[in-house]
């Protein structure tokens, strides 16, 4: 309910005001030499361009009707305040009677300019041919470039394995009888020539591969 009062009386108001700016108008217009049907044209250009100015702006701000919306204004402001005891209705000085007389030619012009220029649009964003988008680093491969040659590989040695240890053949073992054999062969030669036999002579002796005489002289103690 509140919310319809409060609608009502502002349509009021825009009633109460438009139609005094439009006798304050029509007044100064009929003051400066415009009689008949042309002092209430007068009130209706100015509205009108007023209105086409407004809704432009409402789509987009730009200089040129924020400059016809400003004329438009001054215009009807203008028309109130010289109506208003500050000018003299009967005697109107000629620059006003200029003013009122160019008017329409004026306001031909700004409508036809206001309807016929391009609606102004925000700028876009990352917009590739203005400096402002960010372009990104993209590498590209050329056909003409020849490939970089790769980088010469370091010739190395091989390193050999290390040689396996020799294995180590274990002395054969010396059976109890050869060894007694043996022992008595050197205890003969050291009687007969009072001295310990020598490896070399005991082999000959026993007549034995070397390994098993080894393991006998070694038994032994013989050198």
């Amino acid at each position: 309910m509140s919310g319809k009062v409060r609608l009502d009386a502002v349509l009021v108001q825009a009633v109460i005001a438009g139609a005094l700016s439009f006798a304050h108008l029509h007044d100064l217009a009929a003051a400066a030499g415009q009689s008949g049907w042309k002092a209430w044209a007068y009130p209706v250009s100015v509205d009108l361009l007023l209105v086409a100015a407004w809704r432009r702006l409402r789509a987009g701000r730009d200089r040129a009707t924020w400059t016809w919306f400003a004329i438009a204004l001054c215009a009807s402001l203008g028309a109130n305040v010289a109506t208003a005891g500050l000018l003299d209705m009967r005697h109107v000085p000629a620059w006003l009677c200029i003013l009122v007389a160019g008017w329409p030619a004026l306001a031909f012009l700004g409508g036809t300019l206001l309807v016929h220029a391009p609606a102004p649009t925000a700028p876009a964003a990352n917009n590739p041919l203005d400096g402002s988008a960010e372009v990104p680093d993209v590498a590209l491969d050329r056909a003409d470039q020849p490939a970089p040659e790769p980088a010469p590989m370091r010739e190395t040695t091989p390193e050999l394995p290390a040689a396996p240890p020799a294995p180590v053949t274990p002395a054969p073992a010396v059976p109890a009888a050869l060894l007694d054999h043996a022992r008595k062969i050197a205890d003969s030669h050291r009687t007969a020539h009072g001295e310990p036999i020598t490896a070399a002579a005991l082999a000959g002796r026993l007549g034995l591969p070397a390994p098993m005489t080894d393991a006998i002289t070694n038994q032994l103690n013989l050198t």
